[in-house]
């Protein structure tokens, strides 16, 4: 009976079999390095606005709250974008006929509100509350970094799951006075021993039972 395959067949094959699995292995490798790279998650990518607007100069300089623009922070999921009149509470008075400032101006002739482009967003499939993550302590640098640093907007963390989750199981060194979520500057908070104690104290105040903040139906609704 002829011989079907070559005396090499055997040679090939299994170089075929490490190969493949080689080839698994390396794009595994480079879909995982992808996905967690600051190009897909934004992280320190500012994103292009209709508008050059400046945290670091309006929060940072000028010293403005965040609630002074994001009104419905406190009140709402969504902690809103502002529109064009409080732009214009001070910039009728002040930069009146600056050049960047003209999509503010037209906005406000014309009604239609300025395209501002969302810096962070969570999937459709999320549902996050900002008002009840302020009203329990969380800090907006928490989340949004140290915009009084930003001259353009990016997004300071990659509001990835495992990011949302790692707080929600610890939520604790996380947590801090309600009054005084807006600050920016954290860099002295737990020297003394009420900072140390304040997140375990916060969490017994407010009743957060870490348990129940995993549960897939806290944001996947």
């Amino acid at each position: 009976m002829p011989q079907i395959f070559s005396p090499a067949a055997d040679t090939w094959f299994r170089l075929a079999l490490v190969l493949t699995a080689f080839l698994i292995v390396a794009a595994g490798l480079l879909i995982g390095g992808t996905m967690t790279s600051s190009y897909a998650t934004l992280v320190g990518w500012p994103q292009s606005q209709p508008v050059p607007f400046s945290h670091e100069h309006h929060v940072g300089g000028l010293g403005l709250d965040c609630r002074y623009c994001h009104t419905t922070v406190e009140t709402s999921p969504h902690a809103g974008l502002p529109p064009t009149h409080v732009c214009m509470t001070c910039h009728s008075q002040v930069w009146t006929d600056a050049p960047m400032l003209a999509p503010v101006r037209e906005s406000l002739a014309s009604g239609r509100p300025i395209p501002w482009v969302r810096v962070a967003r969570v999937p459709d499939y999320v549902f996050f509350n900002h008002s009840i993550h302020v009203a329990r302590g969380v800090p907006c640098a928490e989340c949004h970094g140290r915009v009084d640093r930003m001259p353009l907007t990016y997004r300071a963390e990659p509001f990835r799951m495992s990011w949302c989750l790692d707080c929600h199981r610890d939520p604790a060194p996380h947590l801090r006075p309600p009054d005084q979520v807006t600050r920016m500057d954290w860099s002295d908070w737990g020297r003394s021993d009420a900072d140390k104690a304040y997140g375990v104290a916060a969490m017994k105040a407010f009743d957060i039972h870490p348990a129940t903040l995993v549960a897939c139906d806290v944001c996947h609704r």
